[in-house]
């Protein structure tokens, strides 16, 4: 049993990915040790800067042998108590996540899982069943919960009048080349297509602030772009999502900039540019005191990517995003 000042021991999945530096430094800077890490592509020196002596594998079934050996070693010889791995952090593809939030809780760890948890409403309940069996908890990243802005308005918004119904307004383009339609983010199976891959952020934070969803209307739904109604139980928001720089407007497109973002709420522009710095970190250090975010929390974002996937467009019917009007559908 570790005392509460020990370290505690991390693995990771998917350690050459876009994210796992956040975790890396996460784990680093709340005091604890990376000693395994996963990833098909080896390309990972990135390991270096923050825990060179982990140890690092390219078949998920040798990783699963290894903590599986470190499981039984500290179950049987109490004196090699430090060697299991207390948590396994997932950095993998969209689609095996599930499979390896699976993988950490057999090896008797806690899982923290980057969005989508999963893919399916269905799936997150499988996992509420599979928690209880192992007696470990699943964890995901849930950021913007933790920006300073982000909070602050929350909090604005529960102690305003509690029947306005607020407007807002999101546009979220982030140009993607040609590779991105290659890669298995190109694939909806995988991926769940654009709402998931880079719409889910905000549907979460939006959720969280404004309540349940009554209604979600798709106005527009192709690979690389999509636009709706997302009416939830304290505003009505219009969203709008793109991978296609063209979308971007010119004033922006000639700085050079390869993405824009806008969050109107009744008109005004709510700003939260700056603030990110640093809230993998203050997730992991929720997660470690107990109160990190978990599966109930990730679910209803679950169910607006989903449901917005699996729905047929209307077309420009009723109160659609302004970004839609001049657009081919």
């Amino acid at each position: 049993m570790k005392t509460k000042n020990q370290p505690l021991n991390f693995a990771l999945i998917g350690a050459a990915g876009y994210i796992a530096p956040r975790h890396m430094i996460a784990i680093r800077e709340t005091g604890n040790n990376l000693i395994a890490a996963l990833d098909p592509y080896d390309g990972v020196g990135i390991i270096d800067n923050y825990f060179p002596y982990a140890d690092f594998f390219i078949e998920p079934e040798r990783f699963d042998r290894h903590l599986d050996k470190l499981r039984r070693m500290a179950h049987t010889k109490p004196r090699l108590h430090n060697l299991k791995v207390d948590y396994v952090s997932i950095c993998s593809p969209n689609y095996m996540h599930d499979a390896h939030i699976r993988l950490a809780l057999r090896n008797d760890a806690h899982a923290i899982c980057e969005k989508p948890i999963v893919l399916n409403p269905w799936n997150v309940e499988a996992l509420h069943e599979i928690e209880k069996e192992f007696g470990k908890k699943v964890y995901t990243i849930l950021q913007l919960r933790h920006h300073p802005a982000i909070l602050a308005f929350r909090d604005k918004i529960e102690k305003m009048d509690q029947s306005t119904i607020h407007d807002v307004d999101l546009t979220y383009i982030t140009s993607r080349g040609n590779w991105y339609f290659r890669s298995w983010k190109g694939d909806i199976s995988k991926s769940g297509g654009i709402a998931t891959n880079i719409g889910i952020h905000f549907f979460d934070m939006l959720t969280w602030i404004f309540g349940a969803v009554k209604t979600n209307r798709v106005h527009m739904l192709t690979p690389e772009k999509a636009g709706g109604l997302l009416e939830l139980q304290k505003a009505r928001i219009r969203w709008f999502l793109s991978l296609d720089i063209a979308d971007i407007p010119a004033t922006i497109r000639v700085q050079e900039k390869r993405t824009y973002r806008s969050l109107k709420i009744d008109g005004e522009e709510f700003e939260f540019s700056e603030g990110f710095t640093g809230l993998h970190t203050v997730s992991y250090q929720e997660i470690l005191a107990g109160k990190g975010y978990g599966l109930k929390d990730a679910k209803p974002s679950i169910q607006v990517v989903y449901t917005i996937r699996n729905s047929k467009p209307v077309g420009l019917k009723g109160d659609y995003h302004p970004a839609l009007k001049h657009k081919p559908l």
